[in-house]
């Protein structure tokens, strides 16, 4: 098993496509609320435009279409970004997104941060690495603190936060578009 520090965050490449691919083809998500459905739409765009895909996942200045939520309504696209795990081989994703001149964020987002590990890379680190390394590119873009939420019975998740000095806000249930589940929202303050 390969140390958190064999990790490196990449920009999504065509380099890299084959091995994300392939994470998609055996049943991976990186969407923890839609699941199957957000990856056959990643590989039906995949296979239509793969240069437009990879593309689509860096949108800093927040150029492209309203996002629809998960009950069809439509929203505000935000600055952000997706970047890959990546040990000479797909391991994950995480995402960062954020409003411009702020540290808050709408209330149709749930954090400014989201991550998920292939399964068969899980408990090397990976995340905790992954949530560090984005925390300075959130320090970057000027922000104070970061939000991010985890399901109440994903202790894991509670565990890569903590470990990169989250401290819990609140318990709370998320509203029936993102599934209804008993959620936590930690605060990582960003020095």
């Amino acid at each position: 098993m390969k140390p958190a520090d064999s990790m490196e965050l990449v920009w999504p490449a065509e380099r890299y496509l084959a091995s994300y691919i392939a994470a998609l083809e055996q049943g991976w998500s990186g969407d923890n609320v839609r699941g199957q459905a957000a990856t056959q739409e990643e590989l039906a765009e995949i296979a239509r435009d793969p240069a437009a895909f990879l593309a689509g996942l860096v949108d800093r200045q927040a150029k492209g279409p309203p996002i629809e939520l998960p009950d069809g309504t439509k929203a505000q696209r935000l600055p952000g970004y997706r970047r890959w795990m990546w040990d000479g081989e797909f391991c994950g994703s995480i995402g960062f997104r954020w409003e411009p001149g702020t540290s808050e964020l709408p209330p149709h987002v749930l954090g400014h941060i989201g991550y998920a590990v292939v399964p068969w890379k899980r408990g090397r680190g990976y995340a905790t690495r992954a949530l560090k390394l984005t925390l300075d590119a959130a320090k970057a873009e000027g922000l104070t603190y970061v939000d991010l939420t985890t399901d109440d019975d994903n202790p894991p998740s509670q565990r890569v936060i903590t470990a990169n000095g989250g401290v819990l806000l609140e318990r709370f249930t998320k509203i029936a578009a993102y599934g209804g589940a008993e959620s936590l929202r930690f605060r990582i303050a960003l020095r």
